[in-house]
């Protein structure tokens, strides 16, 4: 029997994961995808809140600032993508300068010190290329910007070396009372390649499932909320904007703005959005026109050289709001049965703070957490060699020759790369592509994908046609049949796209 269980392999589940890893206890983690962060860590926006937009009197509001200070030291330690770059609230009329006054008021009560108020004049010239109708804007140094599917992944690289078990393919459906006094976690067929069913014990669940929690909780005999899932679209524009703005620039927030926001993500080419849509599909992630024209519009008011045709990439990820529109953390009445849950914005700048107040929770319900004295708190960054200058990259290739052969033009991503990627738990073509931007590029893959696949099948031991997208039945080709099974032209040899 486990000590503890956590379902979900989010960036909130993998944080809480390396926490328990600091202590003496028995801990698997469940994640029903091929891979973590294959959710809605996925998709994140991949902003570190300053803090100082969450009212204190919510439980988000209390964590996101604990919560964004730890990113410094667990950049160290994990060589994640990570920059403070800070954020501007930009106001676009006089009527807007009180909201922002009111959000600088806020900030210092939480003790956020470093809170700057601009006018138009400093606004103009620290980013010359924002609208000149903006009239004043609120400055966080401390907001930053992070890959988050790097963090997960580096986060639970760090867990299971120093302890705690992994379990992919793993989705839980039914949950009873164990042998042992404990929780029985029954799981189902995790898909192409999966584990097919199976039993987990453990003596305290973790309900970390984001927006299927609710349904989880209800397996546990739960149903005190509800997640109402929320679609956000965003867009990715051509590298070639790089620079054009260099901090965070949020609206104030008002019915109009619908949290549109400019982002310069850490690799530094720039998004822009999401919008936020209700929707009760959980599997929608479908980006639209009315999407792109809702996100566009507003982005031309704040930044007029941003048009819809700088476009690379579309995508769309599902918020986990809850019913309550706050973070559900603690215990049930279901003895042992813990909730993680409703983590939408801020979740992941608050993720190390709920990891903490989880073991906290933990700790009061009875499982002793004695500290281990060997936990190793550092895992090894892969090589960035785009990033590198050229004596190193000669350097690099003449040692391994595997540096010496560029797979992904757009990103200047080598092979090496792409082995370091599986050697550190990439199994899809998404794995490859969020641990070493293979495909981010330009074109989209249309060159480096096919090379991502054969490196994938030799290293894994795969047919071309096993190599998936993101698990489960996301083939990217499929075999050509022998000419006695083909009956209809349908059945030739085709691709399956996505996204």
């Amino acid at each position: 029997m486990y000590d503890v269980a956590i379902i979900g392999g989010g960036v909130v589940g993998c944080a809480i994961a390396r926490q328990l890893a600091h202590y003496r206890v028995r801990t698997v983690l469940l994640e029903k995808q091929a891979e973590v962060a294959f959710g809605t860590t996925k998709t994140n926006s991949g902003i570190i809140h300053a803090g100082h937009h969450s009212t204190p009197d919510t439980l988000k509001g209390s964590l996101v600032v604990s919560g964004g200070d730890a990113f410094d030291r667990l950049c160290e330690d994990l060589h994640f993508g990570f920059r403070r770059i800070g954020e501007l609230v930009v106001a676009q009329s006089a009527e807007e300068i009180p909201v922002i006054e009111e959000l600088f008021s806020r900030g210092r009560s939480k003790g956020i010190h470093d809170l700057e108020m601009w006018d138009a004049q400093r606004l103009r010239r620290e980013e010359p290329n924002l609208s000149h109708h903006l009239c004043a804007a609120l400055f966080a140094p401390r907001a930053g910007v992070v890959n988050p599917y790097e963090f997960a992944f580096a986060l639970i690289e760090n867990a299971v070396a120093n302890g705690v078990e992994l379990r992919v393919d793993s989705p839980v459906v039914a949950i009873s009372d164990g042998e042992d006094g404990g929780l029985c976690l029954h799981l189902g067929d995790g898909g192409a390649g999966g584990p097919m069913g199976g039993r987990v014990e453990a003596r305290f669940v973790l309900n970390c499932a984001g927006v299927y929690a609710d349904r989880i909780a209800a397996l546990a005999g739960v149903q005190d909320f509800e997640i109402l899932p929320r679609k956000g679209e965003e867009y990715m524009l051509d590298k070639r904007l790089k620079g054009l703005v260099r901090r965070l620039v949020f609206p104030v927030p008002t019915p109009a703005s619908k949290g549109i926001l400019i982002i310069p993500t850490f690799d530094g080419t720039l998004m822009v959005g999401p919008t936020a849509f209700d929707t009760d599909d959980r599997e929608d992630l479908a980006t639209t026109d009315l999407g792109a024209d809702t996100v566009f519009d507003f982005v031309s008011q704040l930044c007029p050289s941003i048009t819809r045709r700088d476009t690379i990439a579309e995508f769309a990820g599902l918020r986990a709001v809850s019913s309550s529109n706050d973070f559900i953390i603690g215990p049930t009445s279901r003895r042992g049965f813990i909730n993680v849950a409703g983590i939408q914005s801020p979740g992941l700048t608050a993720s190390p703070a709920i990891a903490t107040l989880v073991c906290e929770i933990l700790r009061s319900e009875g499982l002793v957490l004695e500290e281990r004295g060997d936990f190793t708190p550092r895992v090894t960054g892969p090589v960035r060699f785009a990033s590198l200058d050229v004596k190193e990259q000669q350097r690099l290739a003449a040692e391994d020759l595997r540096f010496g052969r560029v797979v992904c033009r757009c990103e200047m991503v080598t092979e090496g790369e792409i082995h370091h990627a599986i050697d550190h738990g990439a199994r899809t073509l998404d794995g490859v592509k969020f641990r070493t931007r293979a495909g981010m590029g330009r074109c989209q893959g249309g060159f480096c994908t096919v090379r991502c696949m054969d490196i994938l099948a030799q290293r894994l031991g795969l047919r071309l046609e096993e190599v998936t997208k993101r698990g489960s039945s996301s083939w990217i080709v499929v075999p050509r049949r022998s000419p006695a099974a083909v009956t209809h032209p349908s059945s030739s040899p085709q691709t399956l796209a996505e996204d």
